[in-house]
C-alpha cells in the first residue's frame, strides 16, 4: 500500500501559545493520547478581537492557558468542528469565560449513547449546544481576520473545517490528521460521505493544513490523494480477505491489521465496518439483515 506522508514532528510546549503563521496562533491542551497524539490543539485567529477554533477538552489548565493566552484581547467567536470531547467539551465554561458565543453545525448528531460509536478516547459531548448555527460556505469576519466554513461529514456528520483565505489555509479538525488516518466510526461516520469530502478538499488551493491533533501539512493535495488511495485500497483488502473466508470483522481486523499496536484494534474495527457498510449500500458485498460488528460478510457474486 502507497505511504501516506505523514508529519510526525511537532514541538511545542502544553499550555504555551505558538504563532504559526500571521494571525495563527495554537494552545495544545495536556491530553496525549492514542487518539489525540500529542493532546488537543486550540487555535487562536488574528489579533485584538479573535476567533477560537476547537477550545478542546473540559481541562481547567487548558482554560487557564486560554485566558492567560488572550488576556488583553477579546474573543468574538468560539468555532467547534464537531462534537467529540477532546474538541468542544471546554466551549460552554470557555464562552462563560470570554462572553463569546459557539458557533457550529449543531448538536452531537447521536442522542442516545447506548447505540452511539464507542468512546475510543473523550467520547461524544451529549450536552453540546452551539449558539449559532453554520452552514457550509458561510463566511465569518473579524477585525483582521475571515473564515469561510467548509462542511466535510465522514469522521462525523456535524464535522466542519474553516477555511482562511488570506493564508490559503484549512483548519482540518480530525477530517485530515497529519499523524494517522482519521477514524470513520458508524452509526454517524460515514465511509461514502468521508470520501466525498475528500473530494471536496481536492478541488480547493489550500496550500497548508492545520489538524486540531498533530503539526500543519504542507502540500495538502498530495496528501488527500495518499488518504483517499488508502481508504480506496482498504476496500481491495476486505474484499480479499471475505473472499479468503475471513468473513467477519473480528477476523479481518486480525489478519489486516496484525502489525498495530492492539490498542487500536477497537477503532480499526470501527474502520473497518464503515467500510463494509459502504460496500454493502454500493452493492460489492452482501449481509444478512444489516451490516453490523457481529455480521457475516460474502461477496455479493
Amino acid at each position: 500500500m502507497p505511504a501516506i506522508p505523514f508529519v510526525k514532528d511537532i514541538h511545542f510546549t502544553p499550555g504555551t501559545p505558538d504563532l504559526l503563521r500571521p494571525g495563527v496562533r495554537r494552545v495544545i491542551a495536556n491530553n496525549p493520547g492514542p487518539f489525540t497524539y500529542t493532546g488537543s490543539g486550540t487555535y487562536i485567529i488574528g489579533t485584538g478581537d479573535v476567533a477560537v477554533i476547537d477550545p478542546g477538552p473540559d481541562d481547567d489548565e487548558h482554560l487557564a492557558a486560554l485566558l492567560r493566552t488572550l488576556d488583553a484581547e477579546k474573543v468574538t467567536h468560539i468555532l467547534v468542528t464537531h462534537t467529540h470531547r477532546d474538541h468542544c467539551a471546554l466551549a460552554r465554561k470557555f464562552a462563560d469565560a470570554t462572553g463569546a458565543p459557539i458557533f457550529g453545525f449543531g448538536a452531537h448528531p447521536v442522542k442516545d449513547s447506548k447505540i452511539d460509536a464507542p468512546a475510543l478516547d473523550e467520547g461524544a459531548d451529549y450536552n453540546y449546544a452551539p449558539d449559532e448555527l453554520i452552514a457550509h460556505g458561510e463566511v465569518l469576519t473579524g477585525n483582521d481576520w475571515s473564515l469561510e466554513v467548509v462542511h466535510t461529514p465522514g469522521h462525523l456528520s456535524n464535522h466542519l473545517c474553516f477555511s482562511m483565505p488570506a493564508e490559503k489555509a484549512l483548519f482540518t479538525g480530525d477530517h485530515i490528521m497529519g499523524w494517522a488516518t482519521t477514524v470513520v466510526a458508524p452509526p454517524d461516520g460515514d465511509m461514502n460521505a468521508y470520501l466525498e469530502s475528500l473530494a471536496i478538499l481536492l478541488e480547493r488551493d489550500d496550500e497548508v493544513y492545520f489538524p486540531t491533533h498533530g503539526a500543519p501539512i504542507d502540500n495538502p493535495k498530495r496528501f488527500v490523494r495518499a488518504v483517499r488511495t488508502h481508504r480506496l485500497m482498504r476496500d481491495a483488502q476486505i474484499i480479499d480477505q471475505i473472499k479468503n473466508g475471513r468473513t467477519r470483522i473480528k477476523e479481518i481486523v486480525t489478519a489486516m491489521y496484525a502489525d498495530v499496536d492492539k490498542r487500536l484494534h477497537g477503532a480499526a474495527a470501527l474502520n473497518v465496518l464503515a467500510h463494509l457498510i459502504r460496500l454493502e449500500k454500493n452493492g460489492v458485498v452482501k449481509c444478512d439483515g444489516e451490516p453490523g460488528m457481529k455480521s457475516e460478510y460474502r461477496p455479493a457474486e
